[in-house]
């Protein structure tokens, strides 16, 4: 900017003290680059969630102020028609430009992971920018009304620095979504159309500002890949017990150790880069370690469950070493569960350990008040009495208490529960308080058992906050974090951390309702007295024992780790740093990618065997762009031994065939330019980015020598180069005829001018390549190039190309040879016979570059034979085109693979199972039934591949977009389209005692009926039958009976892959129909655990469902537990069911889970409830019920 300009912008900013513009500057307001402001607006990528923003240098300038007559400033209106109609889950506007850059909107209608409208200034040719690019801009969003512009719309502002980690910046929760569509407020307009104005102001920044976490605060974040938001900030977390980070580190690894596959090893790379190095690690190798692929990073796991089970990994390999036991003295502590009778001595207690709490929040205002419920005492009495061992029933208390706290109390706080009212899952976003020092000896200890050890002091220090903000269905983690248990805060937020007041991690994240200012963006004006519930809560909390402060937080430094870790860490580091160096400098050079006649000999016939290199493959040469490319040719000289002047150049091209072939030669005066001007001059699209592919032609010495026989003076014009004696690496050569064609001795150094150009390319010789195709064996190889004069015929170049042939061994002697020119391979095999006698140029067509595949003609005798499968080289190349390399596992053991065969994609389906059934050696192949492979689960799909329902191996292999190598087979009894006339039914056999006695498969023909199943079973169970007794057919999932089946219900509507199908006897009680309901009716239903309640409208679940009447009626009865905690086996909390497995009649919120197996009962209308349970209890299937 100009001076008065600059000046204007510092008066507006409060930076000179006079109105006049050229007053003085006031040099303690000017801005610093160290100096930062926080935003309370709550700006956000669109990759990301809420988040604090950090605004560096100068703010910006108001956008209500009249503004300066600038050219970086400007605004663009996107109009939104047929907003209705839109099913995109994002939404961009067209592009638009302000300040010299291209901007546009970002979208998302239904909001990205919550129920609010998203929106975000995206820069939007980011991928055209060069390596470090930013840029800095003050932007506000407003979506308008059409009802009343000044009172219902709703303007949002923010800055950012644009950068290519961050492109995009702006509101997740801009407007609910309820809100949006509030016809009142008119968003939409009744011709269904929304407009979003934008405006943006571009700051000028000739040193931007790029936020580092490590010299900030003195710490740095962990990437995020996807979904890994909950992993970062466990993973922080436990780093920042230096305790625990010494124990990772002590754990015995080795060198040769692959850290992709072990966690241990993993998790020291993770914590030693996170301790010392400069920018955000990645997680990766650790991700790789646990077993999970990409997919599963997308995907949010449970916190408390990647907890337990990295503890579980870490402590089985702490076993046997120094660090044995670490998890135990962080994190376990033990509680013991009780039954005590009242009215007689009788009491019933059981020890668990765990590794935390979950703590109730619904009806909890603090942690003091879930830890009062957690050890609540219940009263068992009247029809929920306690049954004592020798005592029978009992009136008694069930309750817990702690024997001991750990060192490291981790809390999970339990903000999602089952809203049985609403189906669903639900997030608790109630207010719910948490204390910086939490003392559990308060109220004289009543938490702690009366055997629990009193001298130790469980006074607590609060740690760190696991956030989540979000809804139930998706949202994002990050932590607050005290490293030094007192003083600053610090918020790990991904890649991000920022220092944080100590109200940021606690107050603000009680949760309940949004009091502050901007409350959720909403104007009071227009919605009085509203309030929004925070979304951004704490999920879980770790606290540390003052008294044992010292300890825990004790120095982990580079001594603890094992001398071959930092040596590997450290060479990662310096790779990391070569290829960031690269990466920064790759501007200044170009790749050059040589492919030789060597490159050609080693891929074709192995690699590929189409064209004639794989660029990828070759070795590439990075030089600086303004290298003239005489330098670069002694380079090759130097590192492929090639004399300068026998070296020839050709560059590629991409033919309308798709192929890739040397195009034409490079000229003299192209080599006198340097290697960006041939790359500019030469490419049609020439990139910053892309390479100079070129190939080599080496210059034969007889070629070379007839050229300077020929023209003895060759070299002495302005070709001839002056060059020092020695420069070249490769040993100085005499060569005579002019090649060499002046010496001159000067005072110390010795000169010598060498004409660098090789001989140019004979007149109308044209470049052709060679391939060798043996058909015996099946083989296809490089054999060479030829300059061949265009207007000659094929006949007359014969004798060199058996030359070329006869060197590789490839050809029998006396044998005639066959030409094929090879023109394309896609979409399919284009490879036409040469005829001999045509001219090269008028009659072939034939050009530099072309392919000529040369192979020995085949006797038909031998075709006959089958000895040779593939006689011309078309046949061979159809074939490698689809050549399909198939791994078959069994069914039955789909981990394993048994066996590969090399397969046509072409193949029918009949010639895939009889090349499956040879290999097998099986003599019928429609005995094999086939599945295809799911590459998302990495298992078998089912249901298996029907007879002949895919027509080629392609159709097997690519399923649903993707495409697997994998074929599941099994050998079955019968052939296949037999057994698909047939419905097979996996049956399971109960006896009169509903325990599980014998597996079925029972094959009846489709039209058959369920009577002919059980007519079939009958015949089958013989003995096992009690005599003369009746069998039914019933339907189960997940332990609940949902079907008993009439007798004349077809079996082919039957689905036994998502139903468990159980057969089982009819109790003499249950014999003849019930009064006004068939033999199979059934109806309501009890639950074995805490009885229903009065009016609980439980019945009507299977088979009928009517009201209870006077008559008689076949229930059916399952067990249940309620999800109250998990089991003592995860050693994580409280079992709901205490020292017995009781039933808590306040747990009714929590998720009801079915076990065992249900059976079916006869009750009467006038039958007492006690009654029913005392027959369900002698049935000997179920718990005790109380």
């Amino acid at each position: 900017l100009e001076e008065e300009e600059v000046l204007q912008v510092w008066w507006r900013m409060g930076l000179v003290d006079t109105d006049d513009a050229r007053g003085t500057v006031r040099s303690d307001k000017l801005p610093r680059r160290s100096a930062y402001v926080k935003s309370n607006m709550e700006d956000v990528s669109a990759t990301g969630d809420a988040m604090d923003v950090v605004m560096h240098g100068p703010a910006p300038l108001p956008l209500n102020e009249p503004p300066v007559d600038n050219p970086m400033e400007g605004s663009y209106s996107w109009v939104i028609k047929d907003w209705s109609k839109i099913s995109n889950t994002k939404q961009r506007s067209e592009t638009f430009t302000i300040g010299g850059h291209n901007w546009r909107l970002l979208i998302f209608p239904k909001g990205n992971s919550c129920e609010f409208l998203s929106i975000y200034l995206d820069v939007a040719d980011v991928n055209l920018q060069p390596y470090g690019w930013s840029r800095y801009a003050h932007f506000s969003l407003t979506v308008m009304s059409h009802t009343d512009e000044h009172k219902y719309s709703v303007k949002k502002d923010t800055s950012h620095t644009f950068e290519g980690r961050e492109s995009d910046w702006g509101f997740t929760q801009f407007l609910g979504l309820a809100d949006l569509s509030d016809p009142a407020k008119g968003f939409i307009s009744n011709e269904d159309t929304m407009i979003i104005d934008c405006e943006v102001q571009v700051r000028i920044d000739q040193a931007p500002y790029h936020y580092d976490s490590r010299k900030e605060t003195g710490y740095i974040g962990l990437k995020n890949q996807g979904a890994t938001c909950y992993m970062n900030s466990l993973l922080q977390t436990l780093f920042h017990i230096p305790y625990f980070r010494r124990a990772v580190y002590h754990m015995p690894t080795t060198e040769s150790d692959p850290p992709d596959l072990s966690i241990p090893l993993a998790l020291q790379s993770l914590f030693y880069k996170v301790q010392f190095a400069d920018n955000a690690v990645a997680t990766k190798d650790l991700t790789r370690s646990f077993g999970w692929d990409a997919y599963d990073s997308f995907m949010q796991h449970d916190v408390q469950e990647l907890n337990r089970v990295l503890c579980e990994k870490l402590e089985e390999k702490m076993k046997s070493t120094t660090v044995e036991g670490t998890i135990q003295k962080l994190f376990e502590g033990h509680m013991v569960n009780y039954i005590n009778c009242l009215d007689v001595e009788y009491k019933s207690t059981r020890k668990e350990a765990y590794l935390d709490l979950q703590l109730d929040v619904k009806g909890c205002k603090d942690v003091y008040a879930s830890f009062d419920k957690y050890v609540e005492v219940e009263k068992l009495d009247g029809d929920n009495k306690y049954r004592a061992e020798g005592h029978g029933l009992q009136d008694a208390e069930k309750g817990v208490k702690f024997m001991d706290f750990p060192a490291v109390l981790q809390l999970q706080l339990k903000r999602f529960e089952y809203d049985f009212q609403r189906d669903t899952m639900v997030k608790i976003n109630d207010r719910y308080e948490f204390p910086e020092s939490l003392d559990l000896d308060a109220g004289d200890g009543k938490y702690l058992s009366p055997d629990a050890d009193r001298s130790v002091r469980n006074k607590y220090l609060l740690h760190s906050v696991l956030v989540h903000s979000g809804g139930v269905n998706g949202g994002h983690y990050y932590a607050y974090i005290r490293p030094e248990l007192q003083g600053q805060w610090f918020k790990f937020d991904d890649e991000r951390v920022t220092r944080e007041e100590a109200s940021k991690a606690l107050n603000d994240q009680y949760g309940g309702d949004d009091d502050g200012p901007n409350n959720g963006g909403y104007n009071p004006a227009v919605a009085p007295g509203l309030k929004l519930p925070k979304y951004s809560n704490a999920y879980m909390l770790v606290y540390v024992r003052e008294t044992d402060t010292d300890q825990i937080m004790c120095d982990a430094t580079e001594q603890d780790i094992a001398s071959h870790l930092v040596t590997r860490l450290k060479k990662e580091q310096e790779e990391k740093e070569r290829k960031k160096k690269e990466k920064a400098e790759a501007h200044l050079y170009i790749v050059v990618k040589l492919a030789t006649a060597e490159d050609s000999v080693k891929q074709i016939g192995s690699d590929i065997f189409f064209d004639l290199v794989d660029h990828e493959k070759c070795k590439p040469i990075q030089v600086v762009k303004q290298t003239p490319f005489v330098e670069f040719k002694r380079r090759v000289a130097t590192e492929l031994g090639v004399p300068v002047w026998r070296q020839r150049y050709w560059l590629w091209a991409k033919r309308q065939n798709q192929t890739f072939r040397p195009n034409r030669l490079l000229q003299p005066e192209e080599e006198s330019q340097t290697m960006a001007q041939i790359r500019e001059n030469t490419t049609k699209t020439p990139a910053a980015s892309s390479d100079l592919k070129l190939f080599l032609e080496v210059v034969s010495e007889e070629e070379a020598a007839a050229f300077a026989e020929a023209n003895p003076r060759a070299g002495a014009g302005a070709g001839a180069v002056p060059m020092q004696q020695g420069h070249d690496d490769f040993p100085a050569r005499a060569v005579s005829g002019g090649l060499v064609v002046q010496v001159q001795q000067q005072q110390q150094q010795h000169m010598m001018t060498v004409a660098l150009q090789p001989p140019p390319l004979p007149k109308n010789h044209i470049l052709l390549f060679f391939k060798l195709y043996n058909p015996r064996a099946e083989t296809l190889q490089y054999v060479g190039h030829l300059l061949m004069d265009q207007g000659s015929r094929m006949s007359d170049n014969k004798e060199a190309m058996l030359r070329l042939a006869a060197a590789t061994g490839g050809l029998r002697a006396g044998e005639d040879i066959a030409l094929y020119e090879e023109i394309k391979y896609e979409p399919q095999i284009y490879c036409e016979k040469v005829e001999w006698r045509n001219p090269l140029k008028s009659g072939l067509q034939l050009g530099d570059g072309d392919i000529i595949c040369i192979q020995p003609i085949i006797p038909q005798s031998e075709i006959h034979k089958g000895t040779v499968r593939f006689g011309i080289v078309p046949e061979f190349l159809e074939y490698i085109r689809n050549r399909q390399r198939v791994i078959f596992r069994e069914l039955a053991n789909p981990r394993e693979d048994k066996l590969s065969l090399d397969l046509s994609k072409s193949m029918t389906y009949d010639a895939v199972t009889a090349k499956l059934a040879e290999a097998l050696g099986l003599s019928d192949s429609t005995t094999l039934r086939l599945s295809a492979h799911n590459c998302y689960s990495h298992a078998p799909k089912l249901p298996s591949l029907a007879y002949r329902a895919v027509d080629t191996l392609t159709d097997m292999l690519d399923r649903f977009n993707s495409t697997s190598d994998i074929l599941y087979y099994e050998v079955l009894d019968m052939p296949l389209p037999e057994l698909e006339r047939l419905k097979t039914l996996k049956i399971m056999f109960h006896g009169r005692d509903t325990k599980h006695v014998e597996t079925f498969n029972v094959r009846m023909p489709n039209e058959s009926c369920v009577a002919d199943v059980l007519a079939d079973l009958k015949g089958r169970l013989g003995e096992k039958l009690t005599p003369g007794a009746d069998l039914r057919l019933l339907e189960l999932f997940y332990s609940k009976i949902y079907k008993v089946f009439p007798d004349t219900e077809k079996i082919e509507g039957i689905d036994d892959q998502y139903w468990t199908l159980r057969a089982e006897e009819v109790k003499p009680e249950e014999d003849g129909d019930l009064p006004g309901q068939g033999k199979h009716s059934t109806t309501n239903a009890v639950v074995v655990g805490s009885p229903p309640e009065e009016g609980d409208g439980m019945g009507g679940g299977v088979g009928g469902g009517g009201e209870w009447s006077r008559s008689e009626k076949l229930i059916h009865v399952y067990h249940f537990y309620r999800e109250g905690a998990t089991t003592n086996a995860n050693r994580t909390s409280r079992q709901s069911g205490g020292a017995d497995n009781n039933n808590d009649n306040n747990d009714r919120n929590q998720a009801v889970q079915n076990f065992g197996d249900p059976f079916l009962l006869r009750v009467g209308a006038d039958e007492p409830l006690s009654a029913v349970k005392r027959r369900i209890q002698a049935w000997g299937t179920g718990p005790c019920l109380h």
